[in-house]
């Protein structure tokens, strides 16, 4: 009977790359949606103490004896924006993970393998209003159990899937990793376009790859020689301009780029 949660998929990227995913089950979907309501439901009854509260000094209870007040129609407004900018933002910032999804181990992603972009957040996270009907999330609930990839309806009209996280085995740190950590590039700004980080190919990942790997052993002539010819070759396709960028710039933005694209070239099957 758990074969809602053992059912892989392949996908084939647009480079020819396969990739096989666990699907995210109707249990483990609605486990992450429960710790992401119950998240939302403190912090919805917190604001609406101190909001009430702070109305109180400036103005008479009596203005909330009418649901149709301004105070309470704007908390009302304002606590709907919240539930929804919740799951909007939060999947796209977070590479397709709530806080509910990150303590489960699922994430939202595109069909194609890619991560989810803010139109497919949105579309997907507004129609939670359709998937909620009649009551109780039955819509949604009923879809993600009869769809062949558990989709509710969101997902099937924003074209996103959910996966289980994939499991990496523990190892050390490489030298690449020791490089992007000693020059902290984790808060190290990117100048280019995110969007056209999915453009990279395999042949430009895999210069990457090598790049990095090989980076520590390289003197710096030709460690400098490689870094300028990897950068003519990606920048331009990632609009970064390099008029201002020193050479070490340029070795911090390909290994922010390396950074940003390895989850979805890099897999423990």
């Amino acid at each position: 009977m758990n074969h809602l949660n053992q059912e892989q998929l392949d996908i084939k990227t647009p480079e020819y790359v396969s990739i096989q995913f666990q699907l995210a089950g109707l249990g483990s979907r609605s486990i992450a949606f429960v710790i992401d309501q119950l998240i939302l439901t403190i912090f919805s009854i917190v604001f609406s103490i101190v909001y009430l509260n702070i109305i109180m000094r400036l103005d008479s209870l009596l203005v909330f004896m009418d649901v149709f007040s301004t105070p309470f129609m704007i908390l009302l407004l304002f606590l709907f924006v919240v539930n929804q900018g919740y799951f909007i933002i939060y999947e796209y910032v977070s590479g397709g993970r709530t806080i509910g999804k990150k303590i489960i181990g699922i994430r939202v992603m595109q069909e194609n393998g890619h991560s989810i972009t803010f139109l497919s957040s949105l579309i997907r996270n507004l129609l939670r209003i359709v998937d909620s009907l009649p009551t109780a999330y039955l819509v949604g609930l009923l879809c993600i159990f009869f769809h062949s990839k558990h989709k509710r309806l969101g997902d099937i009209v924003g074209g996103t899937i959910v996966v289980h996280e994939r499991r990496t085995k523990k190892k050390k740190k490489s030298l690449t990793d020791k490089e992007i950590e000693k020059r902290n590039l984790a808060t190290y700004p990117f100048r280019g376009d995110e969007y056209a980080l999915s453009s990279i190919n395999e042949k430009e990942w895999k210069m990457l790859k090598i790049y990095t790997d090989r980076f520590h052993k390289l003197d710096l002539y030709k460690r400098s020689q490689l870094t300028d010819r990897l950068s003519d070759a990606l920048f331009p396709k990632l609009n970064i301009s390099t008029s201002n960028l020193t050479n070490y710039d340029k070795e911090n933005q390909l290994f922010i780029v390396y950074m940003k694209i390895k989850d979805n070239w890099e897999y423990e099957l």
